[in-house]
């Protein structure tokens, strides 16, 4: 497999993917005419008998691509089991590999990654054990806006390339203000919003008097699960995914809903296949 972006990038390495700029490779592109000083290992000499002028021949640069994967590690990712934070780390992995078997560069990073401490770049398969150090070392807690999370990021990130956004998009102040700063920045966005089971079904596993804490910034709320309320509950849920849906899809980005209950595998086979991230 490789990524796929719905864009074209100048990569700063050469790597195995074709580029709007003409280079060196096995693919050829087209013919110019020749300016003294170029390389004479390029000339047509068949098309100089044919027509008695010089050609050049291009082909296709193969460049690298720049992948970056920011996942949001607040206190809400550490819900369900497994975790969404496990599993949205289990997907950059999954991802990561696939860059890193292609010669891309890849970076993987946090919402609450620090200018002076940016994710390594990594490049080529030989660090994949770099990535997974990096990963396992990613933990939750970093209750970072998402705004601020994103703005940090393209500051820390100026370069184009496919950026994969893994966050369950549980911020108070709303997801619209980050992800509209992403859809301004020059990348491929795609937002993987990662949810539980539990989540996306309480009606089973929640139920008689509760009294809810938010384990970001300690609001209570005391409720009473019924009927009607687990109905509301839906009702809200799917105009807020419904909502992020079409937020993203006015602004370009590509958005996927991610249940954790589905293995990670199936979801980079199928379901990121199907929407135009890998092929």
């Amino acid at each position: 497999m490789e990524l796929v972006s719905r864009k074209v990038f100048r990569g700063r390495m050469k790597g195995e993917r074709r580029s709007k700029r003409k280079g060196t490779s096995v693919e050829f592109a087209d013919f110019r005419p020749y300016v003294a000083g170029d390389d004479l290992r390029f000339i047509d000499w068949n098309m100089y008998a044919r027509l008695d002028r010089l050609f050049l021949k291009m082909f296709l640069e193969e460049e690298d691509l720049h992948f970056y994967t920011l996942i949001d590690a607040s206190t809400s990712m550490d819900f369900g089991t497994p975790s969404k934070l496990t599993y949205a780390k289990q997907l950059a992995a999954a991802l990561g590999f696939v860059g890193l078997c292609r010669t891309d560069r890849v970076r993987i990073e946090t919402l609450g990654t620090s200018t002076r401490k940016p994710g390594p770049v990594l490049r080529g398969r030989h660090s994949v054990w770099r990535m997974l150090d990096y990963l396992d070392g990613i933990e939750p807690g970093e209750n970072v806006p998402l705004l601020e999370g994103a703005k940090n990021f393209c500051l820390r990130n100026s370069g184009k390339g496919i950026l994969v956004l893994i966050t369950d998009l549980m911020d108070k102040s709303g997801f619209e203000p980050a992800l509209r700063f992403l859809s301004t920045q020059q990348m491929d966005v795609y937002v993987v919003q990662t949810l539980a089971p539990v989540e996306l079904n309480p009606a089973e596993q929640i139920k008689g008097d509760l009294k809810l804490v938010d384990c970001e910034d300690g609001d209570i709320a005391e409720i009473t699960v019924s009927r009607p309320l687990l109905d509301k509950y839906k009702r809200t849920l799917d105009a807020f995914v419904d909502g992020a849906r079409t937020f993203c899809a006015k602004r370009g980005m590509a958005y996927m809903l991610a249940n954790t209950e589905v293995p990670v595998g199936s979801l980079v086979s199928n379901y990121l296949r199907q929407r135009g991230l890998l092929r």
